[in-house]
């Protein structure tokens, strides 16, 4: 190429990314997703932010492609196409829009992004319009979300865990029983959720893969509200060391997309870390997918979950806090919904799980009470496991029916059993007792 072509070679690409981060190129033409600092998350505002996509066909890659779980970088053949990054460049250029961070979504063929709205402008308004615009195929809140735990305040298989007898939701779900059948072999289950701390001594060698939608330099390993869900679907068993799950021989996929704005609070999520994990997740093999959190319906998250239920996967979700469902992710039909244990009747075809003072893992190799929708959201995710490693094909409804028609009355309420529920599946799969 001469001087002359190469300069108005230059000035055309300039202007067509002016108004856009640039991205660098990859061989066939698209551009990697820049995986979101922390600071882009931190500096993103549910009240004000905006979620666009546009559409992004890319030609298909002429080598294997896979997604980099690691930091949900898609692979080169999976990034932005030139026609989203032109559709973006003029849309932020023309309602004034700053783009916060972008991924790909590969699963829908779209292209998202998290803009910044001009000072003064209306929110609702500018959504009416971009949802107007032909070069938008999707356009809504950013949307904030919360984990549903709170902090502290048998017969069959015997182990050597010292805390198996303090696990309540361990002994009052039979589970010790359940495991001379089945221990989860063979299962994947993804957790979205904050980090969890994989180097736990109770967790290691549990955690095969997942990755980071929120980024930066923060250690995950100190995250709380992951690990303790981790620790009851599938702690290792008869380590001599701590407790045992729930599926102590599942293997688990660990995708952070919640993280603590401020360590004396609550984690969050938003509309932006949850599609990239649950994004994730559609490029596994994992049947359960593990949502120990809830807000508000969201139109892009609606659609990742509902690919998810397409594909097969069994999909559990905790109850909110005040019984409401008609969110995300409680709200999707064919979501498997759970909440604590208690007197009072569960709401229609809501599963009931151990949720009050639930032993299990903590950063740091320690070992805590907790409590919330989330602890009993783990538990069922753990008895799923066991189902599914005796019978692989098990699908969503019938296995919310077997966990219905086998809950069993415990100290005046109702809540599932691993055992009851393992053995409605033996004798259609013959699977003996080991």
């Amino acid at each position: 190429m001469n001087a002359r072509a190469l300069l108005v070679a230059t000035l055309l690409f300039s202007a067509l990314t002016a108004c856009a981060p640039i991205r660098p190129a990859v061989a066939d033409g698209s551009t990697p997703a820049t995986p979101a600092a922390s600071a882009d998350v931190a500096a993103m505002d549910s009240s004000r932010d905006i979620v666009l996509a546009v559409v992004n066909p890319l030609e298909p890659a002429g080598t294997h492609a896979g997604s980099n779980l690691l930091g949900y970088v898609p692979a080169a053949s999976y990034g932005a196409g030139q026609r989203a990054l032109s559709a973006l460049a003029e849309l932020e250029r023309s309602y004034d829009m700053r783009e916060v961070a972008g991924w790909p979504i590969k699963a829908l063929g779209l292209y998202c992004v998290v803009v910044h709205p001009p000072a003064g402008v209306d929110r609702d308004a500018l959504i009416a319009k971009l949802a107007a615009d032909q070069r938008v195929q999707l356009a809504q809140p950013l949307q904030e979300y919360a984990v549903y735990g709170q902090d502290p305040s048998p017969d069959g298989r015997r182990y050597n865990d010292p805390y198996t007898d303090l696990q309540r939701g361990f002994v009052e779900t039979h589970a010790a029983l359940a495991h001379e059948v089945t221990q989860g072999e063979g299962v994947q289950v993804a957790v979205v959720d904050t980090g969890i701390d994989a180097h736990h001594p109770d967790l290691a060698g549990h955690v095969r893969d997942g990755g980071d939608a929120v980024g930066g330099s923060d250690d995950a390993r100190g995250d709380r509200h992951g690990t303790e869900v981790a620790g009851i679907i599938a702690a290792v068993g008869d380590n001599h060391q701590g407790m045992v799950g729930m599926a102590p021989k599942a293997h688990l996929s660990a995708y952070r997309a919640c993280w603590y704005p401020d360590p004396k609070a609550g984690a969050r999520c938003n509309s932006f870390t949850l599609a990239k994990a649950l994004s994730a997740v559609n490029d596994t093999d994992a049947r359960v997918v593990n949502l120990s959190l809830g807000g508000p319906a969201d139109p892009l998250l609606g659609k990742l979950l509902g690919q998810l239920l397409d594909q097969g996967r069994i999909v559990v979700a905790a109850l909110p806090p005040g019984g409401n469902t008609g969110g995300f992710p409680d709200g999707a039909p064919g979501v498997i919904v759970v909440r604590s244990s208690d007197t009072t009747p569960a709401p229609p075809g809501v599963v009931s799980a151990p949720g009050n003072d639930i032993l299990t893992t903590q950063p740091g190799g320690g070992y805590d009470f907790s409590s919330g929708s989330s602890m009993a959201t783990a538990h069922v995710s753990g008895i799923l496991a066991l189902l599914l490693s005796i019978s692989p094909r098990l699908d969503a409804r019938t296995a919310h029916d077997i966990l219905l028609r086998t809950s069993s009355v415990n100290h005046g309420v109702l809540e599932v059993n691993a055992a009851a529920a393992v053995a409605a599946l033996r004798p259609a799969t013959g699977t003996p007792p080991r």
